[in-house]
């Protein structure tokens, strides 16, 4: 089994952390995996995205041309990675900062409203987490609880007090990309 996943955004929109959320969860289940993040100059609104590779063997190559999954946090991403995607594909858009369908057919786009979902939580930060739960669905090496846990052993402890809505977000964001048509 190998599976890889493309979280892409802007700078500020946790794009990095949730990478490296679901590297520290499929890791701390026995898991080989590696995370690469890439983003411009700009420490807030610039393109960022990280590569995640988790598999129960020796991973050969971090580089991914067409993932099987990705998450698209804002349109430039979604206009993007949803070309790139691997038919049969899923994709975890943030309708918040989308404003489009999407074109291909051959691949599964459940749309969350990750912004407004986190804003409802109390903290608009929380949108990659919203994300990264609805990612579950189409993850099924990774379940919740081992994404929770990885979130407890791995959060620095100056943000400890932010795990109770980092587990709601997570949860909201799964339960949001539950409901929608296969």
């Amino acid at each position: 089994m190998q599976q890889e996943i493309i979280i892409a955004g802007f700078g500020g929109q946790g794009v990095l952390f949730g990478g490296q959320v679901l590297a520290y969860a499929a890791m701390d289940t026995g898991m080989e995996v590696t995370w690469i993040p890439s983003y411009g100059p700009e420490m807030r609104g610039g393109t960022a995205n990280c590569t995640v590779v988790i598999s129960d063997r020796e991973i050969g190559s971090p580089l991914v041309k067409n993932p099987p999954l990705a998450i698209a946090l804002n349109l430039p991403s979604f206009d993007k990675y949803e070309s790139l995607l691997a038919t049969g594909g899923t994709l975890i858009v943030n309708q918040s900062m989308v404003d489009r369908v999407a074109k291909r057919v051959d691949i599964q786009s459940i749309f969350v409203p990750c912004n407004e979902i986190a804003e409802e939580i109390g903290d608009k930060r929380l949108l990659n987490m919203v994300a990264v739960g609805a990612l579950l669905t189409a993850l099924p090496e990774i379940g919740l609880k081992d994404v929770e846990k990885a979130l407890e052993n791995h959060l620095p402890a100056k943000h400890q007090h932010l795990l109770p809505k980092n587990f709601t977000a997570l949860r909201r964001g799964l339960e949001h990309a539950q409901k929608m048509p296969a």
